[in-house]
């Protein structure tokens, strides 16, 4: 991205919306859109006004997890990040020291065999990196007490410095998180989802958009790191691989709702450009040589400019409507992070699709 500028600290969302002000929604949040390099200004609640009846939003149902727990190592405190839960048992985790300000930074020179005392009487203990690319997330065995437990009972929602205090777990649930029924979920946030709101809902769909649920279980990115990410679980149901399918030939457009969204959507689709259900792990990694295969717009939140989501928005969308709208944005003091404000990239429109088209935007 040739947007190379920092984010003000100014910029970032402190507390979600709704705490900003009486009477404000999850909703009351700004929204970007962009069409090529076109760019136009409105609120979140306008989103009905701006799809139109046949497009297909699709939804990460991944709950959020109370992933953030306390513990020690020797006489050191640490708060350990759970990420993911690998097949074998073991959980992927990051070890980080507090900050003094009710936060966390990152911890370096954290051998393998490290052991940590958990709330609980449960040990976790450190057994070998997760990728060759650096000691930031590890493999890790717990022992002593079931992991989920743990969090129910010990765990908070991780944060980073930029918030301004901790929240329950309710505020980073997004109206279409779902149980999973092996308990799992994500360790942050699926956020470009956050807006909505049940009222919404209802309204884009009495103007006909429809909803294709997926799921993709997020492990953490750490404000510090900017990686590509790391393998995820993730399940496209038979159900909404037909939608998403069905929506392709007609004029229906479809949007993924967040990054994760994306990339679990374009992992169950084949070089034909055919979704079908699947489940698993993905380890795909959108970027503008790999293209989409099925996805036409995209609904994000603003990015920092060195994270790895970039890539995936300029696949979408190319890079210079992706640089147009950051310039925006940063023009336009919009706010990023989590309870920030949100982007909305559809395809550009062409006459004819104008023509076809009676709904005024």
């Amino acid at each position: 991205m040739s947007v190379r500028v920092r984010v003000p600290e100014g910029l970032s969302a402190r507390v979600p919306a709704e705490q900003r002000g009486p009477g404000l929604d999850r909703d009351d949040v700004r929204l970007l859109v962009s069409r090529g390099t076109e760019v136009t200004h409105h609120v979140f609640a306008e989103l009905p006004r701006l799809l139109r009846a046949g497009d297909l939003l699709v939804v990460n149902t991944s709950p959020t997890l109370a992933a953030a727990v306390d513990g020690r190592t020797g006489h050191a405190r640490v708060v350990v990040h759970f990420s993911t839960r690998g097949d074998d048992g073991r959980w992927a985790v990051e070890l980080r020291e507090p900050d003094g300000r009710g936060t966390t930074r990152a911890r370096a020179g954290t051998p393998a065999g490290t052991e940590v005392g958990l709330p609980g009487g449960a040990r976790l203990v450190l057994e070998e990196p997760l990728s060759g690319r650096g000691e930031r997330l590890w493999w890790a065995r717990v022992s002593g007490a079931e992991v989920l437990r743990v969090l129910r009972e010990h765990g908070r929602p991780i944060r980073y410095s930029y918030t301004e205090r901790d929240q329950p777990l309710s505020v980073y649930q997004t109206v279409f998180a779902l149980p999973s029924p092996d308990g799992a979920g994500s360790a942050e946030m699926p956020s470009a989802a956050r807006p909505f709101t049940a009222r919404l809902v209802a309204e884009l769909v009495s103007r006909g958009v429809q909803f294709a649920p997926i799921t993709l279980h997020t492990g953490v990115a750490s404000a510090e790191a900017h990686e590509p990410p790391y393998p995820e679980r993730f399940a496209v149901p038979a159900a909404s691989a037909r939608l998403i399918n069905a929506a392709k030939p007609g004029a229906g457009r479809v949007i993924a709702v967040g990054t994760t969204a994306v990339r679990a959507v374009e992992s169950a689709t084949g070089p034909d450009g055919v979704v079908r259900a699947a489940e698993g792990w993905t380890d795909l990694v959108v970027t503008p040589e790999r293209g989409v295969r099925v996805v036409d717009g995209l609904l994000t939140g603003l990015h920092e400019p060195e994270a790895s989501h970039l890539l995936m928005l300029e696949a979408v969308a190319g890079r210079a409507a992706v640089d147009r709208a950051y310039e925006e944005a940063l023009r336009g003091l919009y706010l990023w992070h989590e309870f920030g404000d949100v982007h909305l990239i559809l395809p550009e429109e062409t006459p004819h699709s104008e023509r076809c088209d009676g709904n005024s935007w």
